[in-house]
């Protein structure tokens, strides 16, 4: 199994002490929940149960079959109630140590609410004090956040541990391209961003471009409509959201954009962008280093995917079955260098964070991101690709992030200077550059007597 260490290592944690455990996992559909829980129960007798969208009367019997098989080694009836089965396990648990994991456990929940308060029973007089570990596990982030963590859940102040699995980093997913060049690597995240299940469907067997046409266009392809199957899964009124994240992927970021853009009531996009980012498909951001109550709030689509399918695929699929796949797959790659600016902002912003936990930064930030505003310098809007703030604001970090392939020019060198004067005279300023296509000489030479960092591609992976 790829990456995962580190969730592996809190679980196998919470499964070495004597006490009895609660953890609650979450994260979106196809991060790689199950997988994780599947890999830990390898390594111990578990029993494992995946509750599915049926009446509360079939999952009891599978559940009951789960335990009977577990503690008996066959199947003798069904419990009678919940009660009977939490009962049961009570009763079955003696010296050895027993781990109980639920996964997808709102399908469970959902259509029977006292499962919780029955589980809560148990707990409280008898797992307690009992060598148990319990995991419930969940694909409905709002679900089991609210509805299992929340003050008003029976559960609450039971639970001793929680984990939002999430997608992987650039590092992780390239993990699953060993052939590819660096750049391609990064290409293949940019477009499928961080999501385990997603990766695994393309190739370094194939190009870039085969991948697109073989695993996106191609009809029949699982990627060619798997953001619409998820927005069906999770949400009602998918119509409404597919605009606004079509909206988002096309440039349109301030709520009075996107409102206008779709033809909808302001707050009722907002209700709409709150759900969104509930289910982690689209986050708030602020300029880097100011309050989130600023007005300079705008929506970002936080999946590479999602962004990449939303701008191609669901805007020109009637263009795309007339112009052919390998035809829409070529003018597609032909477009990716604009296309992954975003991405390759996410990028460089994850690489310094990297260098940052290695002490290999001018400072450990305390903010990092994206930031824009006004310039006084030039009287007009300007940009910082990735800036960084340490504790005390008294220095800063300017990073420009390029994916063309053009050597960087001093042009270039100067608007990141520029916009580093929008900030005071009196902050200590570092500057780094990353480049795909390298630097001009002149630019390598004015760099290396500022002390300025130029960076290639290969450079993220050291």
């Amino acid at each position: 199994m790829i990456g995962r260490k580190q969730e592996l290592e809190q679980i196998e944690k919470m499964y070495d002490s004597p006490k009895f455990e609660f953890l609650v996992m979450y994260g979106r559909r196809r991060v790689g929940k199950t997988t994780i829980l599947q890999q830990f129960a390898s390594e111990h007798r578990a029993i494992f149960y995946s509750a599915q969208e049926k009446n509360d009367s079939l999952n009891l019997q599978d559940f009951s079959r789960t335990v009977q098989f577990y503690f008996d080694k066959q199947f003798i009836a069904p419990f009678q109630s919940w009660e009977d089965a939490l009962s049961y396990i009570t009763i079955k648990t003696k010296q050895e140590k027993v781990i109980l994991i639920i996964d997808e456990f709102p399908f469970m929940a959902g259509p029977n609410p006292s499962i919780k308060s029955m589980l809560q029973h148990e707990i409280d007089h008898k797992w307690k004090d009992m060598n148990m570990m319990l995991i419930l596990c969940g694909s409905s982030v709002s679900f089991m956040i609210n509805d299992i963590m929340g003050y008003e859940s029976p559960l609450y102040g039971r639970i001793t541990g929680s984990m939002e699995v999430k997608p992987f980093n650039y590092l992780e997913a390239a993990k699953f391209y060993p052939r590819y060049s660096n750049v391609d690597k990064l290409l293949a995240y940019g477009i499928l961003g961080g999501v385990p299940r997603y990766l695994n469907v393309f190739s370094d067997d194939q190009s870039i471009q085969d991948n697109i046409q073989n695993r996106i266009i191609a009809n029949g392809a699982f990627l060619n409509d798997e953001p619409q199957m998820l927005l069906k899964m999770e949400l009602r009124e998918p119509g409404v959201y597919n605009s606004i994240l079509e909206a988002i992927a096309r440039g349109y970021n301030k709520v009075t954009e996107i409102a206008d853009c779709i033809h909808e009531d302001k707050t009722k996009c907002s209700k709409y962008l709150m759900t969104l980012q509930t289910i982690r498909l689209v986050e708030r951001i602020t300029p880097c280093g100011e309050s989130e109550k600023s007005k300079k709030t705008i929506y970002v689509l936080t999946d590479n995917f999602y962004r990449f399918w939303y701008q191609y695929i669901f805007s020109n699929k009637s263009y795309y079955e007339m112009l052919g796949d390998e035809e829409s797959a070529i003018e597609i790659r032909d477009s990716l260098s604009d296309f992954m600016g975003l991405a390759f902002e996410e990028i460089c912003k994850q690489y310094l964070i990297q260098q940052a936990k290695k002490r290999a930064l001018p400072f450990v930030p305390a903010a990092i991101g994206k930031w824009w505003g006004n310039n006084p310098k030039i009287r007009a809007q300007d940009d910082v690709d990735v800036l960084a703030f340490n504790k005390n604001k008294t220095e800063v970090l300017f990073c420009e992030c390029k994916f063309t392939n053009k050597a960087m020019p001093m042009d270039e060198y100067d608007d990141l200077v520029i916009a580093s004067e929008s900030f005071s005279e009196n902050i200590k300023k570092h500057f780094i550059f990353i480049s795909k296509g390298g630097y001009t000489k002149p630019v390598q030479e004015r760099a290396k007597k500022e002390g300025v960092v130029l960076l290639t591609i290969d450079d993220l992976f050291c």
